[in-house]
This record gives structure tokens, C-alpha cells and sequence, in this order.
């Protein structure tokens, strides 16, 4: 049977392939090829076509692509139960009399799969359904072999860290957004007692720049790749159950990193909207166009964008005589490389540069890259809404899933990075915690 080649040999720099419907179609038990490349098949085929045999083990874009978006089709539990399934009977693994070396082969290829599973999609796992299919399977499968035993237990004992650490970060973003509320209450009826600005924390552009990195690293680091696909979520029309997806994870740490983006464009209108002379004024501006000039440079787009939307809201902009005191000739050079015409041609010009320089990177900080995320999202929406899900036949467009890998993919590159710069613990408090107005609120600063 073919293999999936690897993502830059199947798209050209259009996209994905036209032709699919056109395709001269090769059937391997329910899948479709063109070119020697998988485009489309029924979700049974497809799920057989994860599952190793001793003489054929799927390949990594393959599996990563369809665990991303099986999910349309399929609860991630009914998965693992099906894979568990195929995997016992195919392999007779209930059989006492089975082959031990037949074993021995395919049990390394099983618990491939299954730490590819648990390495990429954890949070999968926060399922107890998907942890009983689990344990039942990787039991056949250590049962009387120290060697596979071992290599079960440290897999589960990675797949448990990473739960565990999620649910801390869960928690501690939790307390953050309680201390918010509770310093903005305390703002509103005792201004003075709390007031403090960011000038007075941090008055060092390239700094600041870097916290700000921080903090969106680590929340990049958080996101799964799944909830790119569960945020749009729709009833598959082939499936009868009504209740499809209700029960799915949502797509909690994505919508806690948009919002992220929402704070720190109001922090920065706060920032700017509330001192009283306009000489401080125009020097919050000035110090902001510098901070999102070394976002610039540190491969930061997502924080260049917020600090931008926020200098460009109402409140700070009707500031005439404020700007009037401002050179802004640095934040039109910004503007101009965050211009949305063209669907943003200039910010994925450079997106595209910081890319290459991160795959070329001899640094830490030059493997930087945290796209403008509203877009990224903006466009896998898009590739989404755009495609059908099945084709006519009913089969699954897999043609269009390979591009939402690929998108997905280089994601997934990008929040691996480990931030190089030193944390400083009360920056990173000011930037998290700081009371900020709504647009409304800094109206009447």
C-alpha cells in the first residue's frame, strides 16, 4: 500500500490539490489514492488504515492527520475502542495460544502508536473512557514482558505529568483572572489606593518585549492541537445521535489565549488613557511603539497586534493633542507591516521570514515565531468552512484534512519554543493582574 509522503512533497504553493474529484481512483479496501497520495475514504477504512499489523506501521503524517480530524466524525473515546478493537482481534491478543513472536512483533508498533497518541493529543486522555481502553490494551500488551511493561509505565507516567501540569496551569489562570476582578473593583472605588502605571514597573522597552514573550509562549505551549478542530465543531449529517460532541472538551485553552490578546490591548489603552497631563500621555504611547517594535523583532506578532488594536481604540485615539505631542513615524512603519489589506500581505511576508529564520535558527531566540493568532484561526476557520467534510459518496474529504494538518502542524513547531529570556516575577504579575477598563471604562478616564 502507498505511503503518505511527507507534508512539503504533497502541496504545491497553492494549496492543496484541485483535481480531486477528477482523481484516475485506486481502491485499497475503501481508500482512495491520486498520485500515489490518499485523498479520500470511508471512516472504517480509514481507522483500519491507523492500526499496525507486523508488517505495516502508518505513517507519522498519517496519524497525526487523522487523531486531528477524526474528531468530526467520531468521539476521540469511540476511537481508542475501535483501535483497542482491531487491535486484540487482528493480532489475536486474547488468544492464549497466540504466536509469542508474532506478539513480540506488533506490541512495539501498538505502543508506538499509542505514546504518538498520548504525546501529541493528551488531552484526550483527561477522558476516563480513553484511559480504561487504555490500560486494557497496554495490559495485553506488558503482560509477562518486563521490557514492554516498562516502556507502558514510563509512557503513562509522561501522559500523567502532562494532565497534572495542565491542571495546575488550569488552576493558576483561574486565581489570575480572580485577582483581576477583585483589583478592578478596588480601582473603581478607591482609585488611589492600587493606581500604579507601567512605567513605573518596567521602563525598558526590549524588557518588557520579553515578558510579554513569556507569557505568550506559555500560553501557545498550552493549547492542543485538537482544539483548532473542536472550536468548529459541527454534527456530522451521517451520524444519527443528537447528542454528538456535547460532551467534548472545549476548546477552553484557545479562548484563554484570544483573551489574552483582549488584555493586553486594554491594558494598553488603560495605560495610555490614564494619566492626567498629556506630556505623560504621548511618553506611554512612545514607550508602547517601542515595546512593539522589539515584539517585532523578538518574531512576536500576537503581542505587536494586541499592543497595536489597543493604541488604534477610541479612547486613545480621539487623544489628539496627546498624538500631536507623539513621533509616530516607528508606529507607521508598524502599521504598515500589520496592514490587513491584501488578507495582511505584509505580516505574512514577515511571518514567513521569521519562519525561515527560525528553521535556520543557531539560538533560542531566533527560533522565536508567535503568529497573530485571531488570523491563524481566521484562517483555519476558513479552510474549514470552505471544504466539505465527506465527499458526495459520503466518503471523508481527507484531501482537506491534510492542509488543516499542515496549518496545525507548524503550530505545533512554533509552541515548542522555549522562551530564552529571564522571567521577572513582578512584570509578569503587573502584565497578568493589572486592572484594566473595557473601552467603555477608558472613555470616561
Amino acid at each position: 500500500m502507498p505511503q503518505t509522503p511527507p507534508f512539503p512533497v504533497m502541496y504545491g504553493p497553492n494549496g492543496y490539490n484541485k483535481n480531486l474529484y477528477k482523481a484516475k481512483e485506486e481502491d485499497y479496501e475503501g481508500l482512495y489514492y491520486h498520485e500515489n497520495n490518499l485523498v479520500s475514504g470511508s471512516l472504517e477504512a480509514l481507522i483500519e488504515h491507523l492500526v499496525p499489523t507486523v508488517a505495516y506501521y502508518p505513517d507519522r503524517t498519517y496519524i497525526f492527520t487523522f487523531l486531528l480530524s477524526s474528531r468530526l466524525f467520531i468521539h476521540p473515546y469511540e476511537l481508542m475502542s475501535k483501535v483497542c478493537h482491531l487491535c486484540v482481534d487482528q493480532q489475536r491478543l486474547t488468544d492464549p495460544q497466540a504466536d509469542k513472536s508474532r506478539v513480540k512483533k506488533i506490541a512495539p508498533k501498538i505502543l508506538q502508536l499509542l505514546t504518538e497518541w498520548t504525546e501529541t493529543f493528551p488531552y484526550d486522555f483527561r477522558d476516563e473512557r480513553m484511559m480504561k481502553s487504555l490500560k486494557e490494551l497496554t495490559h495485553r500488551l506488558s503482560t509477562g514482558d518486563e521490557l514492554y511493561r516498562k516502556a507502558v509505565q514510563q509512557m503513562t507516567q509522561t501522559l500523567i505529568r502532562k494532565l497534572t501540569t495542565l491542571s495546575q496551569y488550569e488552576e493558576a489562570l483561574a486565581k489570575i483572572n480572580s485577582s483581576v476582578t477583585d483589583r478592578l473593583t478596588v480601582l473603581k472605588t478607591k482609585p488611589q489606593s492600587i493606581q500604579r502605571d507601567i512605567l513605573t514597573i518596567c521602563s525598558d522597552p526590549f524588557t518588557l518585549a520579553q515578558q510579554l514573550t513569556h507569557i505568550e509562549l506559555e500560553r501557545l505551549s498550552y493549547i492542543g492541537p485538537e482544539e483548532f478542530v473542536q472550536a468548529f465543531v459541527q454534527k456530522d449529517p451521517l451520524d444519527n445521535d443528537k447528542r454528538c460532541f456535547s460532551d467534548h472538551k472545549k476548546a477552553s485553552n484557545l479562548e484563554a489565549y484570544v483573551e489574552w490578546f483582549n488584555r493586553l490591548s486594554y491594558l494598553v489603552a488603560t495605560e495610555i488613557c490614564m494619566p492626567v497631563k498629556k506630556k505623560h500621555r504621548a511618553r506611554v504611547i512612545e514607550f508602547f511603539i517601542d515595546v512593539a517594535r522589539e515584539c517585532f523583532n523578538i518574531g512576536n506578532f500576537n503581542s505587536l497586534m494586541a499592543i497595536i488594536t489597543g493604541m488604534n481604540m477610541s479612547p486613545v485615539s480621539r487623544l489628539k493633542k496627546t498624538w500631536g505631542k507623539v513621533k509616530t513615524a516607528k508606529f507607521d512603519i508598524l502599521e504598515h507591516q500589520m496592514d490587513p489589506s491584501s488578507n495582511f500581505y505584509n505580516y505574512r511576508t514577515a511571518l514567513r521570514g521569521a519562519t525561515q529564520r527560525s528553521i535556520t535558527a543557531h539560538s533560542s531566540r531566533e527560533k522565536i515565531v508567535i503568529p497573530f493568532f485571531s488570523l491563524l484561526i481566521k484562517d483555519i476557520y476558513f479552510l474549514n468552512e470552505g471544504c466539505a467534510n465527506r465527499l458526495p459518496n459520503g466518503h471523508v474529504n481527507f484531501e482537506k484534512f491534510w492542509e488543516l494538518a499542515k496549518q496545525v502542524m507548524e503550530f505545533m513547531t512554533w509552541k515548542k519554543v522555549e522562551c530564552p529570556f529571564d522571567r521577572d516575577r513582578k512584570m509578569l504579575q503587573y502584565l497578568l493582574t493589572a486592572p484594566v477598563f473595557s473601552e467603555d471604562g477608558t472613555h470616561v478616564l
